[in-house]
């Protein structure tokens, strides 16, 4: 009796952990926040990784911003967020599962990073994203197939849309706020065809080597094979302009 108790024990909280508690209408958000909030960088972290400080922490975040959309019902299309503070926001666009190092770092430094992930990284790119979810990352809608939308039927756009978002509920037990179509196309379809998928913003971004930054910026675009380096460098940028990171799911 004493085994079917603690097997029992057991499951309700492996289903605990994958569904998360009833009462929050957003599972990203609380369990980004609750992982923020209970682990910090170790102190001597930034030297690790080349930094000359630790980073700043961002200020607290106003309500979220309410971003101007295409028409009723239809999420917004953002492509800075409207704020005086100084932070910007680092997305990625799949490809951290190839770079382990990546991972550490994201996880060493506790960078608030936003992944936007098609289906083709299922597999071990998963498990590094489940490993960086623990500590506060954000996994987010990249379609499917990395198909460009604009253009495509209803059904098609919905397929790639709703069906990433099934994907992700089923791998994360969270189904993604956000969405970035691939290439930065898209049209009124795919505004519709979000909505009705659960999408609460489209997310777009500017190249993360550009210059100089701003407040608010949504970083993304990294060009360079070596995603660790090329972060690295951007973070010490962004310190000598005096700006910070922070969690773009906590501003949207």
């Amino acid at each position: 009796m004493r085994h079917r108790v603690r097997a029992l024990a057991a499951g309700l909280l492996a289903a605990a952990l994958l569904t998360g508690c009833a009462q929050s209408v957003d599972p990203i958000e609380r369990l980004g926040k609750k992982a923020a909030q209970k682990v910090r960088p170790h102190p001597s972290a930034y030297r690790r990784w080349g930094l000359a400080a630790p980073l700043a922490r961002p200020p607290k975040p106003p309500a979220r911003t309410t971003a101007r959309t295409a028409g009723p019902g239809l999420p917004p299309v953002v492509d800075h967020v409207r704020t005086r503070d100084k932070v910007v926001f680092l997305t990625y666009d799949d490809g951290a599962e190839r770079d382990p190092r990546f991972v550490d770092m994201v996880r060493e430094l506790r960078l608030p990073v936003s992944m936007f992930l098609t289906n083709s990284v299922v597999g071990p790119g998963y498990g590094h994203f489940a490993q960086l979810g623990e500590v506060g990352a954000s996994v987010q809608n990249h379609t499917l197939d990395h198909a460009s939308l604009r253009g495509l039927p209803y059904a098609g756009q919905r397929a790639q849309i709703c069906g990433q978002q099934d994907k992700l509920k089923q791998r994360f037990g969270i189904r993604p706020r956000l969405l970035r179509p691939p290439y930065g196309t898209y049209d009124t379809t795919t505004l519709r065809a979000a909505a009705d998928c659960g999408v609460a913003a489209v997310v777009l971004g500017r190249p993360a080597d550009a210059h100089p930054l701003r407040p608010g910026d949504i970083l993304s675009g990294f060009r360079e094979p070596n995603l660790t380096d090329a972060t690295l460098r951007l973070l010490k940028r962004i310190q000598a302009e005096g700006f910070t990171p922070a969690r773009l799911e906590s501003y949207l």
